[in-house]
C-alpha cells in the first residue's frame, strides 16, 4: 500500500498544504491539538474535493442519460442474438463506439478522487510514522499525533501492535473498537449507496451485462472496504467514511429530482409531479416544463410510467403541450357550463330502450301481416260478417241450441284458443260448430 500511496506522492503537498489551512481555522475554535480541528480538517477536504468533482459528476449524470437512450436498442441485441452471449457483447461493444458512449462512465468520481485518498493516507501514514511531510513541520507532526478521535490517535490503525498504540497515548482496545464501527459504517454506507442506486434508479425492463457488474460491485465494495479499511489509518477512515455519505446524500437527491427513465424513482417523481400539476392546473417551473416536454416528445417511445402520467392528465382534463406547458384539453373545455365553471356532475351516457316481453308486445297490438295474409285475413272477416248476418235470420228458439253446441267443444279444448295463447301468427279459418 506504501508503494502505491508513493506513486501519488505529487499530490501529496497540495493535500497537506489544504489541512493544515483547515487545522488554522478550527483550531482557533477547538483549540490545535484536540481531534474536533484535525478531523474536521480531513471532512472539510472532502467536502472542497467534492465540491471539485461537481462538474464532473455533473457528466457522469449525462452519460448515464445517454446509456438510457440506447436501452431500447440493446434491448433488440438481446433479443436478436440471446442464444449467442459473446456476439451479444461484440454488438453491445460495438454500439458504444458508434454512439460515444462509456458503460464505466460512473466510475469517473471514484477514479477522480482516488488520488487525494492516497495522498491523504501516504500523510497520515508518515505522521504515524513521525516524519514530516509536504508542509506538515515538527510542530504540526506533533500537534497532529496528540489528537484523537473517540479515544483513537489520528494515525492509529487496527492491526497496529498495542505498544505502538501505547506510544501514541492510548491502549489497543479503544483503537480496534473505533476502528471496527467505522470499518462497518463505511462499509454499509456503502453497501446502501450502491443498492439504492440498483433497486430505486434502474430501468429493470432492459437488462445489460453492465447492469450485471454493477449488481455485482454491490456485494464486491463493502468487502474490499472492510478488507483493506483494517489497514487504513483513523483519518483515512474519518475521510471515506465522509464520501460516503457526501455519495450516499448527492445521489438521493439525484434519484429524487432527477430519476433514470422506467426506474421505480421515476414512477413516485411522475407521481408528486402529476399531484402537483393537477393541484395548480399548470407547471410552474422550469424544471416541470423540462420534464413534461421530454415526455411528451418522445411520443410512442414513452414507458409505462410516462403513459399513465400523460393518461392521467387527459383524464384530469389537463393536456401536455409540446413546450412543456399543461392546458385544459379540448373535452374539458366542452363540458363547462355556461357560468363558466366546469360541471359537477359528468353527462349521464346514452341508453338503448328496454325490449318489451312478447306477451305486452302482442296486447299492444301485435305484428299486422303482410302481402297475402292481409287478403285472408279481409276474406276470413268478410265470411264471419255474412255468417253473423244468416245467424240472425234464424228464430231466436234456435239460437240457444246453437250456442249450446258451440259452448260444448270450447269447454273441452283445452282453454283458450290457439290465436289467444299466442301460439300461432295470423288470422285463424273459422271452425265450424260441432255436432254430436
Amino acid at each position: 500500500m506504501d508503494t502505491i500511496a508513493s506513486l501519488f506522492s505529487f499530490i501529496t503537498t497540495p493535500v497537506s498544504w489544504i489541512i493544515v489551512q483547515f487545522h488554522s481555522l478550527y483550531g482557533a475554535l477547538f483549540g490545535p491539538d484536540t481531534g474536533w480541528a484535525w478531523g474536521l480538517s480531513i471532512v472539510s477536504l472532502v467536502i472542497l474535493i467534492r465540491i471539485c468533482l461537481i462538474p464532473l459528476f455533473v457528466k457522469q449524470i449525462k452519460a448515464t442519460r445517454a446509456m438510457q437512450t440506447l436501452q431500447p436498442e440493446m434491448k433488440k441485441i438481446q433479443e436478436r442474438y440471446k442464444n449467442d452471449k459473446q456476439r451479444q457483447s461484440e454488438e453491445m461493444m460495438k454500439l458504444y463506439k458508434e454512439t460515444g458512449t462509456n458503460p464505466l462512465s460512473s466510475c469517473l468520481p471514484i477514479l477522480a478522487q482516488s488520488p487525494f485518498f492516497f495522498a491523504l493516507y501516504h500523510v497520515l501514514n508518515s505522521i504515524a510514522s513521525n516524519d514530516t511531510v509536504g508542509v506538515i513541520n515538527d510542530s504540526l507532526l506533533r500537534s497532529a499525533q496528540q489528537a484523537h478521535i473517540f479515544g483513537a490517535p489520528l494515525a492509529a490503525k487496527f492491526t497496529d501492535s498495542a505498544s505502538k498504540v501505547e506510544a501514541l497515548g492510548e491502549s489497543i482496545t479503544d483503537v480496534r473498537v473505533v476502528t471496527a464501527i467505522m470499518i462497518i459504517l463505511m462499509s454499509l454506507s456503502q453497501f446502501y449507496t450502491q443498492r439504492q442506486l440498483m433497486t430505486k434508479n434502474v430501468d429493470t425492463s432492459v437488462k445489460t451485462p453492465f447492469m450485471q457488474q454493477q449488481k455485482m460491485l454491490m456485494y464486491i465494495f463493502p468487502i474490499i472496504f472492510a478488507v483493506f479499511g483494517i489497514n487504513f489509518p483513523v483519518g483515512v477512515l474519518v475521510y471515506w467514511l465522509t464520501t460516503n455519505v457526501w455519495t450516499m446524500g448527492q445521489q438521493m437527491y439525484v434519484i429524487h429530482n432527477n430519476p433514470t427513465p422506467g426506474s421505480k424513482a421515476q414512477a413516485a417523481y411522475l407521481d408528486r409531479l402529476y399531484k402537483h400539476i393537477t393541484h395548480h392546473g399548470k407547471t410552474r417551473s422550469r424544471r416541470e416544463r423540462a420534464i413534461v416536454k421530454a415526455i411528451v416528445a418522445k411520443g410512442r417511445d414513452r414507458n409505462d410510467y410516462e403513459r399513465k402520467f400523460i393518461n392521467g392528465l387527459s383524464k384530469a382534463g389537463l393536456a401536455a403541450q409540446s413546450d412543456g406547458t399543461v392546458v385544459k384539453s379540448e373535452a374539458a373545455v366542452a363540458t363547462v357550463t355556461e357560468d363558466g365553471t366546469p360541471p359537477t356532475t359528468a353527462a349521464p351516457k346514452r341508453q338503448q330502450p328496454k325490449r318489451q316481453p312478447k306477451s305486452k308486445r302482442q296486447a299492444a297490438g301485435g305484428p299486422k301481416p303482410a302481402g297475402g295474409a292481409e287478403k285472408t285475413s279481409a276474406a276470413s272477416t268478410s265470411l264471419s260478417k255474412s255468417d253473423s248476418l244468416s245467424k240472425s235470420d234464424e228464430p231466436q228458439d234456435a239460437k240457444p241450441a246453437e250456442s249450446a253446441g258451440k259452448a260444448a267443444p270450447k269447454s273441452g279444448g283445452g282453454g283458450r284458443s290457439r290465436a289467444q295463447s299466442g301460439q300461432r301468427k295470423g288470422p285463424q279459418r273459422p271452425k265450424s260448430s260441432s255436432k254430436k
